[in-house]
């Protein structure tokens, strides 16, 4: 028996006020149909159905290259519909599982329960029990405890509406009996729509048994209807990845503050200070500190480096034991060999910085190869565009650059050698020698500084 998913993600989501797609909207960086996607993967259907309406072709191009099988609900009648748009595309002897592109949060182990039901019984929903149930489809039961159907909440009795056990709208059928019942829907509805939930009093009227699977964790399958859901989400989303680093092994300062959006791996005995931010995929070595307010995106950092406070690193590969910041910015395409330093308010881009040197203060090294056990001095520029192209600055191992120097990019620094402070380097300077280009200082004698009209 195959399993087939089958996502909806038509709606417009008019309630969250955008005029992106609602399933495109970012949580934890990453659009919230993408972690619906995820999830389905893990269950290894033999194929992903997404219907697609509002901002379709916008929300296929986002998800371009991934194997899914797109369906059009050209016209938004209600969930039965949105279905029923699927169905020809799912054999009659499979698992429909079907979800939904803004419910994000839900985990494989709890659907896996769900599809097991289905196999057995020929349909089973996931429900919750929630404090607050308004808005939401409420699970009827007979007296013997049986589910008799969904009643959702614009259609519902006052007794109803008391309910606390409502319908997630997750739900997994035999995909024969569900396009039986889909074909018996009406619309005589306070909405007007085709809903996907009647099917369940279809099922009891020719005897099918419905399994009712409950999900643990109400926060689990939220939906987002709006910016505050979404912020909601955030912060559920956010303690869920706290604590599984937490287990792994990480030091948190703050689970509450540290926001994970992409995919953060990690040795042992790593620190993480508070209101750090990881985007992409980011790699951690052993013994690896990162202090606060830093953003690392995209990122390998080798054990036992020391990333200090109001740093960004991006796209870089950074050795073992490397200090880095505080305030430094690491742009894409730097690599930093085992011991170098990169100091406070340095700015490094497409370089790589040798084993052991140091760049440490108020600094620009861009297009650049640095060797050895180097010595950048503050305030340290290397001109490398003209206007058009970037241009390389290559320094030997063991230079030693004095304060204030403009490497006038292309050049090159030779081995051992030593640039005198305030100098502007455009032509190589040989190894072991001491190079000094500077403009002779004058005095203008009575010389009067301009002032402004009264």
């Amino acid at each position: 028996m195959s399993l087939r998913t089958i996502i909806l993600a038509a709606g417009q989501g008019t309630r969250m006020r955008s005029a992106l797609p609602k399933v495109l909207h970012p949580l934890a960086g990453r659009p919230l149909l993408a972690h619906v996607l995820d999830t389905a993967a893990a269950l290894e259907p033999d194929g992903v159905l997404v219907v697609h309406g509002h901002g379709g072709e916008q929300v296929k191009a986002a998800f371009a290259g991934r194997p899914i099988d797109w369906v059009l609900q050209a016209e938004q009648r209600g969930t039965g519909h949105a279905v029923q748009q699927a169905l020809p595309k799912v054999s009659a002897g499979d698992i429909v599982l079907v979800l939904c592109g803004d419910v994000p949060l839900v985990r494989p182990e709890t659907l896996r329960p769900l599809v097991e039901a289905a196999g057995h019984h020929g349909l089973a929903l996931l429900t919750t029990r929630v404090a607050n149930p308004a808005g939401y489809g409420r699970i009827i039961r007979g007296i013997d405890g049986a589910v008799t159907a969904i009643v959702e909440h614009a259609d519902a009795s006052t007794a109803q509406r008391a309910i606390d056990e409502i319908n997630t709208g997750l739900l997994a059928c035999e995909a024969g009996r569900l396009g039986t019942w889909l074909g018996q829907l009406d619309t005589d509805n306070a909405q007007g729509e085709l809903y996907l939930t009647d099917i369940v009093e279809l099922a009891v009227a020719d005897g099918v048994q419905v399994a009712a699977i409950e999900a643990p964790d109400p926060d689990e399958v939220m939906g987002i209807n709006d910016k505050l859901h979404l912020a909601t989400a955030e912060a559920v989303l956010r303690r869920r990845v706290a604590a599984e680093l937490m287990r792994a092994g990480v030091t948190l300062a703050d689970p509450e503050r540290i926001d994970v959006r992409g995919r953060l791996r990690c040795g042992r005995d790593v620190r993480i200070e508070p209101d750090v931010i990881f985007e992409g995929e980011v790699e951690l070595g052993d013994d690896v500190v990162i202090g606060p307010f830093t953003l690392v995106r995209d990122a390998r950092i080798a054990a036992g480096t020391h990333v200090q406070s109001h740093s960004v690193i991006e796209q870089a590969e950074i050795g073992e034991r490397c200090e880095i910041g505080p305030f430094a910015r690491i742009r894409p395409g730097v690599e930093m060999d085992e011991g170098a330093k990169v100091g406070n308010f340095v700015e490094i881009k497409k370089s790589v910085i040798g084993p052991g040197s140091k760049v440490n203060h108020l600094s620009y090294v861009g297009d650049a190869t640095i060797g050895a056990k180097v010595n950048v001095g503050a305030g340290t520029i290397t001109c490398n565009y003209d206007g058009a192209n970037k241009h390389r600055t290559v320094i030997g191992d063991g230079a030693f650059i004095g304060s204030g120097v403009e490497l006038v990019a292309p050049v090159e620094i030779g081995a051992g050698a030593t640039i005198g402070a305030g100098s502007t380097i455009s032509k190589a300077a040989p190894a072991g020698e001491l190079t000094v280009a500077r403009a002779r200082q004058a005095t203008i004698s009575g010389w009067k500084r301009p002032t402004k009209k009264a």
